[in-house]
């Protein structure tokens, strides 16, 4: 791909040139993911450092280098939005930056992958794990690597996100203990249904002795929890504080328009900045 057409300035010879030279107010980041955060981080770090705003819907570069990127935004008078990594266009990270001031938050749990989620919910009513994953697939809203999904990565990269930008830990995806789904999961999902109960892939986080624990891994949840009611594609995240006690935000079925409304929201938020 060429971006020559883009181009009315000094020859660009790779992306960064073009993203250090192209004179811009705004990158937008939207690259596929990578859990090591290549090469978006690179992107979005010489778009900082020339002095571009950064809007991005990638979990990798933010779960991974969350902290000097933040940094490096802050030092250059830019500011790095990412509203999008984590249930796409719901108001979780403007949430708690415009409307819980002084607000600890104290642990975390939520549901925070739509495949996963789809797949348990559908084998409950006895479909097989192949024909949910491929629906997911077929409608874009697997990962490309869908090994991403099932595995537990995209969840744990976006718990990452969560535990650095709302706790003020320093946990990477790598960090998270991990456990993912299979076909074999199906199994257990129709006995907790046969005891009224609910198998989610729940991602948590709380503090222990001075650390932020970080997991995900499928659980059984009583049939009254808030999790084992989120079904299909919906996502949901609960915040534990210590002036809103217990704060839930429900995404029901999210496509890929909530995302794209996602950028649209931080853009607004930078356009609305005095």
């Amino acid at each position: 791909f060429s971006l020559d057409s883009y181009n009315e300035g000094p020859a660009c010879f790779s992306t960064t040139d073009f993203v250090r030279q192209c004179g811009a107010d705004v990158l937008f980041e939207t690259s596929v993911l990578d859990l090591s955060g290549e090469p978006a981080a690179t992107y979005i770090r010489e778009a900082l450092q020339a002095g571009l705003h950064v809007v991005t819907a990638n979990k990798g570069p933010v779960a991974a280098q969350f902290r000097p990127l933040t940094r490096l935004a802050r030092q250059r008078g830019v500011r790095f939005l990412y509203e999008g990594t984590v249930m796409d266009g719901a108001p979780v990270f403007n949430m708690v930056r415009q409307t819980l001031p002084s607000t600890h938050i104290r642990s975390l749990r939520g549901i925070l992958n739509s495949t996963t989620n789809y797949i348990l919910t559908q084998m409950e009513q006895g479909a097989s794990f192949e024909s949910a994953l491929r629906y997911v697939q077929n409608q874009g809203i697997a990962e490309a690597d869908p090994t991403l999904d099932l595995d537990g990565w995209d969840a744990a990269a976006k718990l990452s996100i969560l535990i650095q930008a709302l706790m003020g830990g320093s946990t990477k995806p790598d960090d998270i203990q991990r456990e993912g789904i299979s076909e074999s999961t199906g199994r257990l999902v129709r006995a907790a249904v046969r005891r009224d109960r609910r198998i989610r892939l729940v991602a948590r986080a709380y503090r222990k002795g001075g650390k932020i624990v970080g997991k995900v891994q499928p659980e059984e949840l009583e049939i009254f929890d808030p999790l084992a009611s989120i079904r299909g594609l919906s996502n949901i995240l609960i915040l534990n504080t210590d002036t809103m006690r217990e704060l839930a935000i429900i995404e029901n079925n999210p496509s890929v328009d909530q995302t794209a409304f996602a950028l649209f929201a931080d853009l607004v938020a930078l356009l609305r900045r005095p």
